[in-house]
Parts: C-alpha cells; structure tokens; sequence
C-alpha cells in the first residue's frame, strides 16, 4: 500500500495523520527536508512541479528522470532511508502550455506525465483545471472538461506505469490527485478581501464527474487510488499577508469527507500558523503543499549570514558576497518572474523583490551570477569563527539550537536549521498522535 494511502486509511478510521509536501527544487531546501525526515524518521513528500521539471526542463532545466537522479544523490549525501521518500509531481497538464490550443496542449501534457511516471515519481497531481487557448475566456471551465482531461492523461500514467513494471517489477503504482478548484502556484498576486471556501455540492459534483470520466475511460483500478482532492480551504497568502485557515468556516466542505473515501489537498498552506495547520489536518486536509516559504526561509538565511558577513570582515580587505545586490541586480535585469507579482510604486516595489512572501527571488537563485555570490558568502563565513552575539543578532533561533548542541556552526547547517524551522510547522501538524 502506498504511503499516503495508509494515511488516507488512518484518516478514515478517525486518527489524525497526515503529510506535508515539500514543493521544491532547491538544493538547500530538499536537503533541509531530508534532514528533518531522517531525525524524525518521517515520510518525505517532494514533489516537482510542471514548470520546474518537464519533458523540455522546466525552469530547472531538468526533465524528469534528471530530477529523480537529482534527488537520489541527496538522499545519498543525507543517509536517509530510501524508503522514506515519497516523488511527486505537481499541477501536472497542460499548467506550462496554456497559450496553446488544446490538442497541443494535451500533448504535450500527455508526454509531461508520461515521463514523470516512467521515472518512478509515484504520487500524480492531475492538474487540467485551467484553461487553454481554445477555451472561452469568459465562461468557467467545466467539471465536465477538466474531468474527461483528467482521465485522458492518467490512462497515460497507467501505461507508463505498466511499461515501468516490465523494467522495474515490484515498482509502486501511481496514486492520484484530483480537482476543479487549484489554487496558482506560488500564491496570490495582489491582495484579496478573503478567499472563499469551495462549496461542498461543487466539490461532490467533482469528485461524482471524475469518478464518471474515468469509468469512461476504463480507469477503474485507477480510480481505486484516487486519493486527494485539491480543494480551496479559506488558505492563501500574498506579497505581505496570510489569509489562516478557519475551521468554522471549512466545516461543511470538511464533513464531506464522510462520504468521500479520500483526503482533501490543501494548497499554498505556506506561512500557515503551527495550530491552523494541525486543524486543516485533524479536519481531514491530511496532503500540505509549502514551497515558497521554504525558500523565503532560505533568503531569510542568506540575508542573515550577509550582515554576520559585513560585521566579520567589513575594512579586512576580503572580497564581500555582494549577495543581496547581486540577487537584486539579477531580479531588475529580467523581470520577467516578479514583475506581474510585484505592484505599487518603485519602493514598494523593492520591498517586496528582497521580502515578499511570495518569493519570486527564488526564480532567480539558481543564476550563475547568484550561485557564484552564494558560494563566496558561505566560504568567507568558514574562514572565520561567527560570535555568539551576532548569530543571536542576527539568527537567534539557530543560536538557541548551537548553544543547545543541536548544530555544528557551519554556515551551511545554519541555512539548513533556518529552512527546518518552517519544516517544523508541517511536522507538528502531520505527525499522528495515536
């Protein structure tokens, strides 16, 4: 049985279980998430999504196969467990292609998951709610289309799934995300008065629509591992504001799922309190997807050890990371991933580029330019010894844990503990306690 199966069984049967969704390609951030999975000895749930992994490389510039073989060797470097890593792939359809018509788009998603699965990714968010250049623009797209796309590509996971089984005998059979309602990724573009709730007569004529299209499709078994819907809680976040999930307000969708033999996926759960989360969870939206803030904690590492840098070493005459600038100069350069995101005036502006929770900088840390100024700030903290003072200036969370003898004081367990905080706040609100 698939691991999140035995959650969405555990759930069932009245006990709070649940999983958090690491939603990175980060090097710092993954190898963060495998720490914390190996000392709690936890499932880690790291999932790909179709812009950052696909068949042409993503914004990664990994296919696939690359980002499976990507993360082994972290798995490797971390001594985790193999078997405690789950691989997913996120918002899977045509999310990439829509400014194509439909028959391209397809196609080209048809090949996107195709590849996922053959790879070995187990866990299949089918994502075929937004629409293509074909569809009408003023109309919402209907459960009907999302559904029959739905089923189209995953009766491609099931034959990539049985051609990685000829390979790969005891491989694990894909299980599947479904929904009408998905959230964008990466959070919401300008400030919102409050997020609806899905309804729970929309989510029930979903869930019935799907479970029609691949019956279809001849999708039985397939069906039989169908086991999270994406909904919309009442959960988003901004450029500088949290929108907290509220139980009250979720509970007619929540009760739903005493009818439904699957858990609910909650998108942009990022920067959620410790409570809400553990609530979402206890209410059965068991499946957490964080990102953002996982690599918003890594910034927040980065900017940190650039003012211990500056205090350690301003006059010494040793070149300075520049970090903080180069990352700006690389974000003013090529606007293109903060641009539409990012409003107001040219301070605002500002703002939000270096702090916005959003964190489109994360599209920017994997510039060469960026890299080579990351690498200069973390070998010029490995020269020197960081005084207690400035890490609890500048860090004190991470100086309460070295001070504790929980990290050795490298700059890199500094980054690694920083993301692991926000990692913490998933952990709580996931680990079962039964």
């Amino acid at each position: 049985m698939h691991p999140i199966q035995k959650i969405v069984q555990a759930q069932k049967q009245g006990r709070t279980a649940g999983i958090y969704s690491c939603c990175s390609a980060n090097e710092f951030v993954l190898l963060a998430a495998l720490e914390r999975g190996k000392q709690r000895n936890t499932p880690v749930l790291i999932e790909a999504t179709a812009n950052q992994v696909n068949q042409f490389g993503g914004y990664t510039g990994m296919k696939p196969s690359d980002f499976y073989a990507y993360v082994q060797t972290l798995i490797v470097r971390t001594g985790i467990d193999p078997a405690q890593v789950i691989l997913g792939g996120d918002h899977l359809g045509p999310l990439t292609w829509t400014a194509l018509p439909e028959a391209q788009a397809m196609e080209y998603a048809r090949e996107l998951v195709r590849q996922f699965v053959l790879a070995g990714f187990t866990k299949i968010h089918l994502d075929t709610s937004m629409r293509v250049a074909d569809d009408d623009e003023n109309a919402r797209l209907s459960d009907e289309t999302i559904a029959r796309r739905g089923a189209e590509l995953c009766a491609v996971c099931e034959q990539a799934y049985a051609e990685r089984r000829q390979a790969y005998p005891d491989a694990e059979a894909p299980v599947y995300i479904i929904g009408s309602e998905v959230p964008i990724p990466g959070g919401a573009q300008q400030a919102e008065d409050g997020v609806g709730v899905t309804r729970p007569e929309d989510c029930l004529a979903t869930y019935r629509t799907f479970r029609q299209a691949f019956e279809a499709h001849g999708l039985a078994d397939a069906w039989t591992r169908v086991v999270g819907m994406v909904v919309q809680p009442g959960v988003e976040f901004g450029n500088d504001e949290v929108f907290a999930y509220d139980s009250a307000a979720a509970q007619d969708l929540t009760a739903l799922l005493k009818q439904l033999p699957v858990v609910f996926e909650g998108h942009s759960t990022d920067y959620q309190p410790p409570e809400a989360l553990r609530s979402m969870v206890r209410d059965g939206i068991a499946i957490l997807k964080v990102g953002p803030a996982l690599t918003f904690g890594l910034r927040e590492a980065l900017f940190a050890l650039e003012c211990i840098e500056r205090e350690l070493l301003r006059g010494s005459g040793v070149p300075m990371s520049d970090f903080r600038a180069t990352l700006e100069y690389q974000m003013l350069q090529n606007d293109g991933n903060w641009k539409k995101h990012y409003h107001g005036d040219g301070n605002q502006q500002r703002l939000a580029r270096a702090f916005s929770f959003s964190d489109r900088a994360r599209y920017y840390l994997p510039q060469e330019a960026v890299q080579h100024s990351i690498a200069r700030l973390l070998e010029n903290l490995r020269q020197v010894r960081i005084p207690a003072s400035l890490l609890s200036q500048y860090m004190p969370l991470q100086y309460a844990a070295l001070r504790d003898g929980r990290l050795d004081g490298t700059p890199e367990s500094l980054i690694l503990d920083r993301i692991g905080n926000y990692i913490d706040d998933y952990l709580y609100a996931t680990i079962s306690d039964t």
